[in-house]
């Protein structure tokens, strides 16, 4: 199959490899830009290097990439999931990797650790009230900087000759333009993206774990079931 991932192109990563392995070809599709605000990406890495943080919670590959090779020290560090984790480990930071890929996961995994730690959160310019209040119920003090902003592309997909088109977060399905009433498959990355996928009428064929690879594992398991 040819799966269009969308992806902002900072993004987009091991996904051709990773699409290759599971037997397709991979083509990534940008519904929306990344604006980076470099005041705050700055901002944020003198902070972590005046040890201000004693966790950071990188959500993303994206603020790992923009924050990694400005950092000389960190604290303890977790990624949402592999990639991310990859993008860190590409600039010698070494991080814990969350069993599940959400950012609802964050503050179970840390557990009773979390009481009165100052957690850094690199994100988005998109609000996460859920992450900020499981992080301060639990003792937390949540420190969140957005470094970005995520803008629609305003632009249709070119998805010719593609058999499935796979979504990686639930903006992601929000900003694409695209024929819904074509045969392509579509796909959810994770339960949150499918939600957001329902809400507006496109049942989703295949729901993933959270990540790419759990995802195209569903996929190849849909396909299966077809034959």
């Amino acid at each position: 199959m040819i799966i269009a991932v969308t992806r902002l192109k900072e993004k987009a990563g091991k996904d051709e490899s990773l699409c290759k392995k599971y037997g397709h070809d991979c083509r990534t599709v940008s519904p929306m830009e990344a604006r980076i605000y470099t005041e705050k990406v700055l901002e944020f890495a003198e902070k972590a290097n005046k040890n201000e943080f004693d966790c950071i919670f990188f959500t993303s590959a994206l603020p790992a990439e923009a924050i990694g090779p400005l950092l000389k020290r960190w604290p303890r560090v977790v990624a949402i999931g592999p990639q991310t984790a990859k993008t860190l480990q590409g600039f010698g930071i070494s991080c814990e990797i969350l069993p599940n890929f959400y950012s609802r996961d964050f503050v179970p995994f840390l557990g009773d650790w979390i009481y009165g730690k100052k957690i850094g959160l690199p994100r988005a310019d998109v609000l996460n009230p859920a992450l900020i209040s499981a992080i301060e119920d639990n003792g937390g003090i949540a420190m969140e900087t957005p470094i970005y902003a995520l803008e629609p592309s305003n632009k249709e997909l070119l998805l010719t000759e593609c058999d499935a088109i796979l979504f990686t977060s639930a903006n992601s399905f929000t900003y694409s333009i695209w024929d819904k009433k074509s045969d392509i498959i579509p796909v959810a990355i994770g339960d949150i993206t499918a939600q957001r996928m329902i809400e507006a009428g496109v049942k989703p064929k295949v729901v993933g774990d959270g990540s790419l690879e759990g995802t195209l594992k569903a996929l190849n398991d849909y396909i299966a079931g077809r034959q």
